[in-house]
């Protein structure tokens, strides 16, 4: 029904920058929330950061004053502009949706994924 495809990852040098994209296509009726979360091998997933319909975005504090969330309702994408990257950055960048369908029906959506490498 809903699907979310992530873009932009890629190799960036240290100190360098990237922006993501993803974009909810299918039979959306609204997105309340929109996020983005991480997994470096050996590692959990973790938060990143996300967006609820009101309000300011919340932030993962490991990346405060680096990462910016943002999102366009009207395209139902949401973006992540990183700076100032560094190798502990290295991981795929999943994107996540709590989607309500046009049956009325919520459920959280996930990406397949996109791969950032920091690394000189």
């Amino acid at each position: 029904q809903v699907q979310l495809v992530e873009s932009g990852g890629g190799l960036v040098q240290p100190g360098g920058s990237l922006r993501l994209s993803c974009t909810a296509s299918g039979s959306i009726l609204r997105i309340n929330s929109m996020g983005w979360y991480r997994q470096a091998p050996g590692k959990e997933r973790e938060l990143i950061a996300r967006i609820i319909g009101g309000g300011s975005p919340n932030d993962a504090d490991s990346v405060k004053g680096r990462f910016t969330i943002s999102r366009d309702n009207a395209k139902n994408t949401v973006y992540l502009q990183m700076n100032s990257l560094s190798p502990e950055d290295t991981a795929v960048y999943y994107c996540n949706a709590f989607v309500v369908t046009t049956t009325g029906y919520g459920m959280d959506y996930w990406g397949k994924g996109t791969l950032v490498t920091v690394s000189s």
